[in-house]
């Protein structure tokens, strides 16, 4: 394993200089980098100052192994060596990396996690419902999205769920008209993707209308959008479903002390709930990691203590339980500060933002600036998840269908096991590994910078810094962002390698 992967960083390392020197010549062959000075009254002074800043006066090849020199001094870790040079503005390309990097993590990350647990839970559950209305409807609204440009969307979702979504919380109102209207449209729906039984559709068509309507009557009524809250009722009914599908999913309802352990677990987080609530008043991540980690442990000891015939099963299942319920806490307590964010002479009571990374001149605790950051992220998460979920859904449900007609899951079925294991422990593994290298692949890509997304929303992240450099012939920058995605590509891609021998026992890596 050793070999192979020094093998592997060695070719890696090999490819990545040889495309580094390529891309190198061709940006600085690309046009004038001194265009912009020309006509300038101070011409004759700023010309000579740029030319000795970027070393214009030196073969592009040996400015290329300038640059290299100065970026293999950021393998020595606390040297202070590292060195990518200076743009044609003077500023210095790691500074300009760095904030390039945090706004482009800070907006991918959780677009391409949300992308690939949806698509991939919506490909299982198509699979499994193969040709039915819940396949249909998931492979329209995927291709739906994936068709859709993503400029129009961008704009779409400012439209909507930015502007009058704002305008709507101005006066959080509906006629019993719409609100009947939405109930009905929604148990269609319902009854349309539900599979079984005429009498078993209808029947989970009206609980669908039912459901909807409570809901949308319960947020009107309670004025929930301006003041949302959980508190103790709304977290103990969420976190016992989350116990319950937490134990369907992965040790099943037969297993009732896996259940009982991870009930064990929403009722020791109830009872954490006042007291935490002194720690969130002056604390902030570590205070939440920190929570977290309590009841993620909190839950792994109930399980093994629980006992039964797999203890493990059951630490996983109340572990799993404890982390959602840590999060249901942590939620609430933003919750709680929502109100004052809104009302904030900086909000004006239109939340959800349309542009930028924060909001200019607001100070607050970790609290409010967190919920400025969720506003701010909101609609470029959306944006890049809906365009990302066509191709992970439609992979999983390909990878899904061919392993669920492999003759191990036909004979796992004959040898009288239950459904749930046929799927969790020898399909859903096994359809898993096709995905490893696309998963690889796109993260590394959005790395690089979600261009468009980033320009509709004002953020000024990798893709923005790359275009704007390749455009002003400014190799230096240029290189920083083919550097940071280059090494985070090849990371990746031998991340995906290792992941096939976890997930088939029959891949090993040799040495």
């Amino acid at each position: 394993m050793t070999s192979y992967i020094l093998r592997r960083l060695i070719t890696a390392v090999l490819i990545l200089l040889g495309a580094s020197f390529i891309v190198y010549l061709m940006t600085a062959a690309s046009g004038d980098p001194l265009w912009d000075l020309y006509g300038n009254p101070n011409a004759q002074q700023l010309i000579p100052a740029r030319v000795e800043a970027l070393n214009l006066d030196t073969p592009p090849v040996l400015r290329y192994f300038t640059w290299l020199g100065g970026a293999a001094g950021c393998l020595v870790p606390f040297a202070d060596t590292c060195s990518l040079g200076v743009s044609r503005d003077g500023q210095e390309v790691t500074s300009l990396l760095s904030f390039a990097m945090g706004q482009t993590i800070m907006l991918v990350t959780v677009g391409t996690i949300l992308a690939i647990v949806v698509g991939i839970t919506l490909g299982i559950v198509s699979a499994l419902r193969q040709y039915s209305g819940l396949d249909y409807a998931i492979t329209f609204l995927t291709f739906l999205c994936f068709s859709l440009p993503s400029f129009w969307l961008a704009v779409l979702l400012k439209e909507v769920v930015a502007i009058q979504f704002n305008d709507f919380l101005q006066d959080p109102a509906m006629s019993m008209g719409t609100i009947l209207l939405i109930s009905l449209v929604l148990g269609v729906i319902w009854y349309l993707v539900s599979f079984g039984r005429m009498r078993t559709r209808l029947l989970m068509g009206a609980l669908g209308f039912v459901v909807t309507f409570a809901l949308i009557y319960f947020v009107l009524a309670t004025n929930w959008l301006n003041h949302p809250f959980l508190g103790i009722p709304l977290i103990a009914l969420t976190g016992l479903l989350v116990a319950v599908i937490a134990t369907v999913l992965m040790a099943g309802l037969r297993n009732k002390r896996a259940l009982y352990a991870a009930v064990a677990t929403v009722v020791v987080g109830l009872a954490l709930y006042f007291p935490v609530q002194y720690a969130f008043a002056g604390g902030g991540l570590l205070t939440v990691l920190g929570l977290t980690v309590v009841m993620i442990l909190v839950g792994v000891a109930a399980g093994y203590l629980a006992g039964g015939y797999d203890r493990g099963q059951g630490a996983r299942v109340a572990g799993v339980t404890g982390f959602f319920v840590a999060l249901l806490i942590v939620l609430d307590r933003f919750m709680q500060s929502w109100p004052d964010y809104v009302n904030s002479g900086h909000i004006h009571g239109r939340p959800i933002a349309t542009a930028n990374s924060g909001t200019p001149g607001l100070t607050g605790d970790f609290w409010t600036m967190g919920l400025d950051r969720f506003t701010h992220l909101l609609l470029p998460t959306i944006c890049l998840t809906l365009l990302a979920l066509a191709s992970y859904s439609r992979y999983s449900r390909a990878s899904m269908l061919e392993i669920m007609g492999q003759d191990y899951v036909r004979t796992a079925r004959a040898k009288g096991l239950s459904e749930r294991t046929v799927v969790m422990r020898h399909a859903f593994r096994n359809a898993l590994i096709p995905l490893a290298t696309l998963v690889a692949y796109d993260i590394g890509g959005l790395i690089g910078g979600a261009i468009i997304t980033e320009s509709v929303f004002a953020f000024t992240g990798m893709g923005q810094l790359f275009v704007q450099s390749v455009r002003n012939v400014d190799p230096n920058p240029v290189m920083g962002v083919f550097l940071v995605t280059g090494i985070v590509a090849m990371v990746f891609n031998l991340v995906a390698d290792l992941v096939y021998s976890v997930l088939d026992p029959r891949v090993r890596v040799k040495a």
